[in-house]
Formats: structure tokens, sequence, C-alpha cells
């Protein structure tokens, strides 16, 4: 068992979630310890309790408890052949920096209580030293970044962090939104779900508009457009978020009448149109971020779901779309 360490976070590691850093560091140490660390304040920056999702900065002390040595801890076994496959198979884009993946519906990307397999756990499938740049909902396809070192993760998360990361996401919507072009802005935060529909997550913490001034009220920015309709029922959108909020276009879509489609979350009392999967329609199609040597583009092809889904109501993906600085 080691002492009580107090390790300073480098320059290379600034802008790190601590529970992303402190696994790179620890690897040994199993989630739910990190977890219970974290809860009874064991481990701190600079002397003050914070989540794992607290970003570190360069300087910061962070207060490590003792720990088991390594030996200590049963060996945890690498990646199976099955899963290096199903990784490699996700791959779209791979560089000496950095891997972007086209994440499947209903894989999450980080671990939780009742969630163990995800693709962070999943990472030495791809390399030693690989960590998430960013997530996307566990329901949620598209362009998820991997850095595959520290350097290259730092220079991608300030990309994300300073919103220099561009984002197009693809959904779609039950209904048609109203205006069919624009941006919507406004203040939201978390609640409760509901039981206006009859929805099973009934209770459930959501994202709801509030005003601003009201306790724990972010604003939210999203410009989106109607490429095609299908009549009244439904419609392909393209949505640029300006800002991350927590389900931020899930709740624009609604806010604008026209929710995703198969969201058990965000919802309408319009039934879903006929043929339509029951999973949720939305995929992050592109990501732009700037790079050490000019700005990286990666695309990712809609899952099979969606492209049932574009069949059905006769959108064509390469439909012309206005220019984003027009929506503003």
């Amino acid at each position: 068992m080691s002492g009580v360490q107090i390790l300073t976070i480098a320059e290379e590691d600034a802008g790190q979630r601590l529970d992303r850093w402190f696994k790179r560091r620890f690897p040994h140490i199993p989630h739910g310890r990190v977890e219970k660390l974290l809860r009874t304040g064991q481990m701190r920056i600079n002397g003050k309790r914070v989540k794992g999702s607290a970003r570190i900065e360069t300087g910061d002390d962070i207060r490590i408890p003792p720990l088991p040595e390594p030996t200590e801890v049963k060996t945890v076994r690498g990646p199976s052949q099955t899963d290096i496959r199903f990784m490699r198979d996700l791959v779209i884009f791979e560089d000496a920096d950095l891997i972007a993946l086209n994440k499947p519906f209903g894989l999450a990307v980080q671990g939780g209580t009742k969630t163990t397999r995800h693709i962070d756990g999943l990472l030495p499938a791809l390399g030693k030293g690989c960590r998430l740049v960013h997530r996307l909902d566990r329901d949620t396809s598209g362009v998820l970044l991997i850095a595959k070192h520290a350097k290259s993760a730092a220079w991608a998360g300030r990309a994300f962090q300073s919103r220099r990361a561009e984002k197009i996401y693809w959904g779609v919507t039950n209904g048609v939104p109203h205006p069919k072009a624009g941006e919507i802005k406004g203040y939201m935060a978390k609640g409760k779900l509901d039981n206006r529909f009859g929805n099973k997550h009934m209770g459930k913490e959501i994202m709801i508009p509030v005003r601003h001034g009201e306790k724990d009220a972010k604003h939210a920015r999203t410009l989106y457009q109607s490429p095609q309709t299908a009549g009244v029922k439904a419609a392909f959108v393209a949505m640029q978020p300006l800002t991350g909020r927590t389900h931020q276009l899930r709740l624009h879509m609604q806010l604008l009448g026209a929710p995703i489609a198969g969201d058990p979350k965000y919802m309408t009392d319009r039934p879903l149109p006929g043929g339509l999967d029951r999973k949720l329609h939305l995929h992050a199609r592109s990501l732009m971020i700037p790079g050490p040597e000019g700005d990286l583009h990666f695309s990712a092809p809609l899952p099979p779901h969606m492209k049932d889904a574009f069949s059905q109501l006769g959108f064509d993906e390469k439909a012309p779309m206005e220019d984003w600085e027009e929506l503003q």
C-alpha cells in the first residue's frame, strides 16, 4: 500500500477530466474504487472535494490517498480478439494522433452503475494510451474522437472546450420544426420527466426550459435546418450546436414542435410515423477541429435504422443545405 501523494498537473495533462487522468495514471484501480475515493473526499483538487467530471488544470495539486500496489490488485485481462475486431470495425479515421470512430446506437461511451460494456472500457483494443476526447449519449450514433496520447488529447480537448470544434448532427424528427430553419436559443436546467405521455421513464432526469436567472440555468444555442420533409409527419433535420449542453438538441427539437423520432424522454403526443424503428434517430454526422497543421474533418455514415428511415420517408442524404452562417 502506498502513502498519501500530492501530484501536480503538468501542462500536457491540462483540460482532462479528473477520473480519466486518474485511470491512466493508476490503471490497476477499478472504477468503483475511484468513485468511492471521490465520494468520500479522499481524492481532492487543491484541497477541495470534487466529482470525477472536474477538469484539471496546469499546476493543480491532486491529493491521492493510499492505494494498493499493482501487485496487490487482481490482474486485469487484456482485450479479447472479439473486442479488438469490434473496435477496429468502428474506425473511420486514424493517424499518429487521433482515431475517429462511428459509434453505434445503444453503446455507452462511459461506464456507470449498470453499464459494464462501453467505449471507454474497450479503448485498450485500439492501443495503449488511447483516451476519449469528448462523448456522445448512449443512443446517439456517429463521430466520436479518440486521442492516441496525452499531447493530442490536450490540443483536441482544448478545441472542444473553446467551442472551436464544429459539430453537425443529423436527425429524423416526428413532425416538422416550426419554423423550418433558423436559430433556437434559451436557458435550460435539469428537471424531472412527468407522465404526460404515460412514459415509463417518468421521474427520470431530463433538461427543461427555464428563465434566465433561475437556479442552474445555462444558455444554449442551436442552428438548424430542414433540408427535406415528408409532408407534416417527419423531417430530415441538420443541427449545429453552438453550445454543448446535455440533451441540448433533443430539447430544442421538442421545443420546435418536432422531437427527434424515437426519443423516449423528449416526446410529443403525436404518434411515430409508421414503419420507423423506435430507436433514437440522432446521428453525429460530421466534426471539424483545428489541428496543429490545419483543420481536420471527420464524417460518419448513417446507422442502419436511420438509413431505413431515410428510405421510407424519401429523404436524400445529398439534399442541398443552407449556409450555416446565414441562419444566425
